[in-house]
C-alpha cells in the first residue's frame, strides 16, 4: 500500500453524488483483501483504493437526484451495489447478489479525498462525527445478523467474539430485551462488552459447558459467531440448544470440521450473514445516531490519510489493541 495522487473523479452524473470522505474504518476484510486471501488469485484486483466504511460530507449533487441531499450534509455510505437480475436479487436478497460490487474491493473506495457514489447508496445522518458515521457500515452487518436470527425478547444470546460487530450485536440484542453472554479471550474487549450490557466470560477449555449452564442448562436459543475462528465456531455449534439458531457472521478462508450428526440430531438452523440490505443500512444509521456515546468506545485509534499504510499494518499486527482503527483527517 502506498500514498499516491490519482485523477479527480469529475462532476457527478445523473443520479450520482460526489462526496468527501472524512473518516474511513478499517476492518478484517481489508486485511484479507490486502493479503490476497479474497479476490482473484492472479492479482488482477490490484491496484485498488481500499475503504468501504465511510463517513463523509456531500460535495455536490448531480442531476436527477431526488432524495434531497445538499452540499455539506453529513452522510454514511452503503458500499454495496447489486445487479437486480440474478436469483437473490429477484427474491429481494440484494445483499448477496451474485454480481455484487463493493467499493474498496471491486471499485475504488474511501481512502481518497473525493468519491462519486450512486445517490441511493448515500444515507444522510444527524451524526456529525464522521468516525461514528463510518461505523454505520460494519454495524449494518450486526443489524442484518439480528434480523436474520429472528431474535425474540427473553431468548438467550451467546456471542463468540467481542470485536465491533460482536459489540453491536450485543447492543441490538439488549434493545430487544434478550440476555447476552459475550465470550472472548481478550479481557479488555470483554470490559467493553460489559458496558454494552453483556454478561462476559473469558475463553477457557470448558467454555461450552459454562455457556450452556449460563443459558439454563439446555443451551442458547441464538448463538452468534463473530470471529471466523475454527475453535469458536465449533464451540458455538455445541453451545446452541436443539432447534436453536447458529448465526455465522465472522469471516475466514479456512475450513471448519463439524459433526454431521450434530446438524441432524439438534436440527439447528445454521444461517450465514453477509452485508445489509438498503433498509437495514438505514436502520444501522439510526442505531449509530441513538448510541453514539457507547459506540465511541469502539474507536481505539485514528490515523491521518498520509499514514494509512502504517495504520493498516498496525491494525494487522496489534489485533488485541485495535478494536476499530479509523483513517481520519482525509481533507
Amino acid at each position: 500500500m502506498e500514498l499516491a495522487d490519482v485523477p479527480a473523479p469529475g462532476e457527478p452524473g445523473p443520479g450520482e453524488v460526489l462526496v468527501r470522505p472524512q473518516a474511513v474504518g478499517i476492518c478484517g476484510s481489508d486485511f484479507h483483501f490486502l493479503l490476497a486471501e479474497i479476490g482473484p488469485e492472479d492479482g488482477s484486483q490490484f491496484p485498488r483504493i481500499q475503504g468501504h466504511e465511510v463517513g463523509a460530507t456531500v460535495d455536490s449533487v448531480g442531476p436527477e437526484c431526488t432524495r434531497g441531499l445538499s452540499p455539506g450534509d453529513s452522510v454514511a455510505l452503503h458500499p454495496l451495489s447489486y445487479c437486480g437480475h440474478c436469483y437473490p436479487c429477484r427474491i429481494g436478497r440484494t445483499n448477496v447478489c451474485d454480481n455484487f460490487s463493493l467499493i474498496g474491493i471491486h471499485e475504488d473506495g474511501g481512502f481518497q479525498e473525493l468519491l462519486r457514489m450512486p445517490e441511493d447508496l448515500v444515507f444522510p445522518t444527524t451524526e456529525r462525527r464522521a468516525a461514528l458515521a463510518a461505523l454505520a457500515e460494519p454495524l449494518s452487518i450486526a443489524v442484518r445478523a439480528i434480523n436474520r436470527s429472528r431474535l425474540e425478547a427473553g431468548e438467550h444470546v451467546v456471542i463468540f467474539g467481542a470485536g465491533p460487530i460482536g459489540q453491536a450485536i450485543c447492543l441490538l440484542a439488549r434493545e430487544r430485551d434478550a440476555p447476552v453472554l459475550m465470550i472472548d479471550p481478550q479481557r479488555n474487549r470483554l470490559e467493553t462488552g460489559a458496558g454494552m450490557g453483556a454478561e462476559t466470560m473469558p475463553w477457557t477449555d470448558d467454555v461450552i459447558e459454562s455457556a450452556r449452564e449460563w443459558s439454563g442448562g439446555e443451551g442458547a436459543e441464538v448463538v452468534f459467531d463473530a470471529t471466523g475462528s475454527q475453535d469458536a465456531i465449533r464451540a458455538g455449534f455445541e453451545t446452541a440448544v436443539s432447534a436453536g439458531r447458529l448465526m455465522m457472521v465472522g469471516m475466514s478462508h479456512r475450513d471448519v470440521p463439524l459433526r454431521v450428526f450434530g446438524f441432524v440430531d439438534k436440527e439447528l438452523d445454521v444461517l450465514g450473514v453477509s452485508c445489509a440490505k438498503g433498509g437495514e443500512f438505514e436502520e444501522a444509521v439510526a442505531f449509530v445516531e441513538r448510541n453514539g456515546d457507547k459506540l465511541e468506545n469502539l474507536i481505539t485509534q485514528e490515523f491521518p490519510l498520509e499514514r494509512a499504510p502504517e495504520a493498516l499494518r498496525w491494525a494487522m499486527d496489534h489485533p488485541a489493541e485495535a478494536m476499530k482503527v479509523v483513517i481520519g483527517e482525509i481533507n
